[in-house]
């Protein structure tokens, strides 16, 4: 049997999919192998039944969805016309990348996995199903399923064995190559264009909205910075219902730009074109020509912990002997505690690390930037009002994310801070955004009762819906919110104590810090059985919960199934069971982060 030429399929949502599939590439290019590798929307899938060789790296979001670049294949794959011999000449394999403290924990690659077999297709080993939880993170599962694939790889193509591979210090050719441009060369700005024509923005194409104001709205002792933060998006055709997600990509900090160009000795002003050394298309986002300082500011994620990939490529450069052994110490299986501890624990960044290594990164080819450093991930936030109350408008609630770990400077999260950063008194101010669909879905039934558990910045979507209801004259709205101090960070207060007055709203809160014995939403959820169990079990009310996915999800459940035992007079199982067909038919959901 001749040898396989490999296809590396991935559905990935922050990035780490994509990396797994492209470290998978690597190994298989080092292999002598023709590979390719894409993300799944961008195959043609009618074209699976001419593979022979197909791995699929899936990562789950969200409550058991698919990743947005995969949810067309996703479609396609459950078409219920597909015959069911259809992949019988397909041997493929699927690793899951998921988080065990989602309920739904690698979903889409269990689910993937059964419909493959379904259609006749060859799975030649146990699907993986990395979990970010573990010590040693996704690698302790995606090290040993790298191993067992390329081993059941050789025992089907013996030919390969005798093929001499690449060493792992030899550099693999980079993806694109860099042609930089003379001054005199006619010079093009890189700007946001507001789009003159019709169409919807989105990820290729967002909408540059103007911002209109960005308020602290925690007091200022507080130790948490939290920003209300409005959005002009007039002209966008922009629709949304509450419920929906924002999307925006950041930019990463002007001393970190510097750094980094002083670093690798790169003017930021230079110009340049890209050029793919295979078939690979140059990236879409990146205008040709381009200057150093857009790619660093607005694309590469030089701010992000390295993974291990990053180490992997990095130590095929390092001449110097100190720096060559720590990078392959860090790359390699043995080393994955050293790495954690040096890297993950601290959340040091890739721009740190480079600094770390000085004599690797003056060895760096400019031409391996893009294959180094992943692009910037577009962050998401629930959308915080409501088209009916603020028309051309949209509002988010940011929690500027800042804390300390062993390392000097403080950690800061790159959206949140850039968000914070920005000051529209001191002149326009555009965000590039588009609007996503979320997960959260609200009765459209003008009687449904609304019970909404949203502690934090997990009350935004609530706001945007409760707008909506209150607008539309529905009165059965109940909001448990819950934060540390009434006097420090109660958002939106005044908004509901006048819908309170106007009787659209009724409010339970929890201060946790107020009193010695800490009180949270899932205290007053147990505290008012009665009129939960009322609400649900005879108005059908729906039951919504959004924030942070520690363990507070996980307790109002729990004080919710009391709820029912209590006030309902149900078993223990019956309560479990009530909550499951909640869920089951659309009546309870929940949008969690961690």
């Amino acid at each position: 049997m001749s040898n396989p030429a490999l296809l590396v399929l991935y559905g990935s949502q922050t990035g780490t999919a994509q990396d797994t599939a492209q470290r998978l590439a690597r190994q298989a290019q080092r292999r002598r192998l023709r590979v390719r590798v894409m993300p799944l929307d961008d195959y043609n899938v009618a074209n699976l039944i001419t593979e022979s060789l197909v791995v699929f790296v899936c990562s789950t979001t969200g409550q058991g969805d698919p990743p947005d670049n995969m949810k067309n294949f996703w479609r396609f794959l459950f078409k219920k016309s597909l015959p069911v011999g259809s992949l019988s000449q397909l041997d493929c394999a699927i690793l899951g990348l998921g988080d065990s403290s989602y309920p739904k924990f690698n979903f889409v690659a269990k689910k993937l996995h059964k419909r493959l077999l379904q259609l006749g297709a060859c799975v030649l080993l146990p699907v993986g199903l990395a979990d970010d939880q573990h010590d040693l993170g996704a690698d302790a599962v995606i090290d040993p399923w790298f191993a067992s694939f390329w081993g059941k790889v050789s025992t089907l193509y013996p030919t390969l064995s005798g093929m001499m591979p690449l060493r792992e210090d030899e550099p693999l050719p980079p993806t694109y190559t860099f042609h930089f441009l003379d001054d005199m060369q006619e010079k093009e700005e890189v700007q946001l264009r507001i789009p003159m024509d019709q169409t919807v923005p989105s990820q290729s194409h967002p909408f540059p909205a103007r911002m209109v104001f960005n308020r602290r709205v925690t007091e200022p002792s507080h130790f948490q910075d939290v920003r209300h933060i409005e959005l002009d998006v007039t002209g966008s055709n922009i629709e949304f219902a509450a419920g929906d997600v924002v999307m925006m990509r950041p930019c990463n900090a002007p001393e970190d730009v510097q750094q980094f160009c002083q670093l690798l000795k790169l003017d930021p002003e230079t110009r340049f074109t890209l050029s793919p050394t295979h078939n690979t298309a140059v990236p879409a986002r990146l205008p040709q020509p381009c200057t150093v300082r857009h790619l660093v500011e607005s694309y590469l994620d030089i701010a992000a912990v390295p993974r291990r990939s990053f180490f992997e490529l990095l130590s095929t450069f390092a001449t110097n002997k100190l720096e060559r052994e720590k990078l392959a110490e860090f790359s390699s299986a043995a080393g994955q505690d050293e790495l954690h501890n040096y890297c993950n624990r601290p959340r040091r960044t890739m721009l740190e690390v480079l600094a770390d290594f000085p004599h690797t990164t003056a060895e760096l080819k400019v031409d391996y930037l893009l294959d180094l450093f992943p692009e910037i991930q577009p962050r998401s936030f629930s959308i915080a009002s409501s088209l009916r109350a603020h028309p051309n408008r949209i509002q988010v609630l940011v929690a500027v994310v800042c804390y300390k770990t062993k390392l000097y400077k403080p950690r800061k999260g790159l959206c949140s801070s850039w968000l914070a950063s920005l000051d529209p008194a001191q002149g326009d101010v555009y965000v590039p955004l588009w609007v996503k669909k979320g997960s959260l879905k609200f009765p459209s039934d003008k009687e449904t009762p609304v019970i909404m558990v949203g502690p934090g910045t997990g009350v935004a979507p609530f706001r945007s819906v409760l707008q909506e209801r209150t607008a539309e004259g529905r009165t059965a709205n109940v909001l448990f919110f819950g934060c540390r101090s009434k006097s420090k960070d109660f958002y939106f207060r005044t908004e509901w104590e006048e819908m309170m007055e106007a009787g659209f709203l009724t409010l339970f809160t929890a201060f946790s810090r107020d009193q010695e014995a800490k009180v949270y939403v899932q205290h007053r959820v147990r505290d008012n059985g009665e009129l939960l169990w009322d609400l649900i079990a005879n108005k059908n009310a729906c039951f919504y919960i959004a924030g942070n996915a520690k363990q507070m999800p996980a307790s109002v459940c729990d004080a919710l199934k009391e709820a029912f035992q209590q006030a309902g007079g149900v078993s223990a199982e019956e309560a479990k069971q009530m909550l499951a067909t909640m869920e089951k038919t659309g009546r309870f959901q929940s949008e969690t982060w961690s």
